[in-house]
């Protein structure tokens, strides 16, 4: 390991991701709950235009990717198995200067992969998590850990990390739970709620996690109330910094003394593929705090990069350094700055 300190270092599953763009498809919502679901033909054979494959994917590694392109020092703590595709995600990382010490390789069982289903600028995503023997290893404190998605049989690992947090208090945490974590909720989690600086959730899973301990407004006309109710209530859990988003609505923050709300950003063109839009926002924001940036100036620069990434296949092709994070804030809309509410 080079001796310089770890700005930020992700901790979450990693994958193979191949994406997979469909052709002869099309889209219902003729079912109970009339959600869209993607159809095809059934006992067929389906032609498909192309395949992409993305090395070294996953919300956190997503995360470290981005952070990276921002011109942190970046690491990784995560899981692969002694196949090819373990060999294509170290290389990937080496390839892109983040520090692999602490991946771990796991004898005799596979790489995850994951297959996305591509349709017009919306994505399918099968997940498939191997459940590893996640063992947190000795770290030297990184100035920012950020957590997200790991397997169902990960409980164990969560608690070594905030007994970790707890005894390195220098070690800031940001905390953007997967769906196992959301589904998991707040009290089995506690310990790492107690110990998180920042968090990220979008309002639906907000509502996942507060359903035992909070009754949100289904008064349409009151979004703003409902949204200011649900920062509450995950800051009240222990994240110094709440952020929650609402889709095209935007971005809301509660630090415990007043609420702010940001913007997207507009696009430059129709969206490509909206995978890793809310990673890219994510890990922006906090590798703009572990820069010195203030909270507004990080909710202008999550969502440049999300803009961006929904233009490209993929999680990471459209990372953006900060130079160029910065051009475009020099063009934004008069109207783009963060407002308080």
């Amino acid at each position: 390991m080079n001796n310089e300190k770890i700005d930020f270092l992700g901790v979450g599953d990693v994958v193979i991701d191949t994406f997979i763009e469909l052709m002869d498809a099309w889209i219902e919502t003729d079912n109970p709950e009339k959600t869209e679901e993607l159809c095809m033909k059934f006992g067929s054979k389906l032609p498909y235009k192309k395949e992409v494959v993305v090395r070294a994917t996953g919300n956190s590694s997503n995360a470290v990717n981005a952070a990276m392109k921002l011109g942190l020092n970046t690491g990784i703590v995560t899981n692969i198995g002694d196949d090819d595709n373990g060999r294509q995600i170290m290389s990937a990382y080496k390839e892109k200067g983040i520090e692999t010490e602490y991946v771990t390789e796991h004898k005799g069982m596979p790489s995850n992969h994951n297959y996305i289903l591509r349709f017009k600028e919306e994505r399918t995503i099968l997940v498939h998590h191997n459940e590893y023997d996640y063992k947190f290893p000795s770290v030297a404190a990184p100035k920012w850990m950020y957590l997200s998605s790991l397997a169902h049989n990960s409980l164990p690992h969560h608690h070594e990390i905030a007994k970790y947090l707890k005894s390195h208090p220098e070690t800031k945490l940001a905390f953007q739970p997967g769906t196992f974590q959301i589904k998991l909720g707040a009290k089995e989690l506690a310990d790492l709620y107690a110990v998180t600086e920042l968090f990220f959730c979008n309002k639906e899973e907000a509502q996942k996690i507060l359903s035992d301990s909070i009754k949100t407004s289904s008064d349409k006309e009151n979004k703003t109330d409902e949204i200011k109710e649900l920062l509450k209530g995950i800051h009240k859990l222990g994240p110094k910094i709440t952020v929650i988003t609402d889709g095209p609505r935007g971005a809301y923050v509660y630090d415990g003394k007043e609420f702010l709300k940001g913007h997207m950003y507009p696009d430059i063109a129709p969206p490509v593929d909206r995978t890793g839009a809310g990673d890219s926002f994510s890990a922006t924001f906090t590798a703009a705090l572990a820069m010195g940036k203030s909270i507004e100036e990080a909710l202008m620069m999550g969502p440049v990069n999300s803009m961006n990434v929904v233009q490209h296949i993929g999680a990471q092709a459209g990372h953006l350094t900060l130079a160029e994070i910065e051009a475009y804030l020099e063009k934004a809309p008069a109207d783009y700055k963060p407002e308080r509410i």
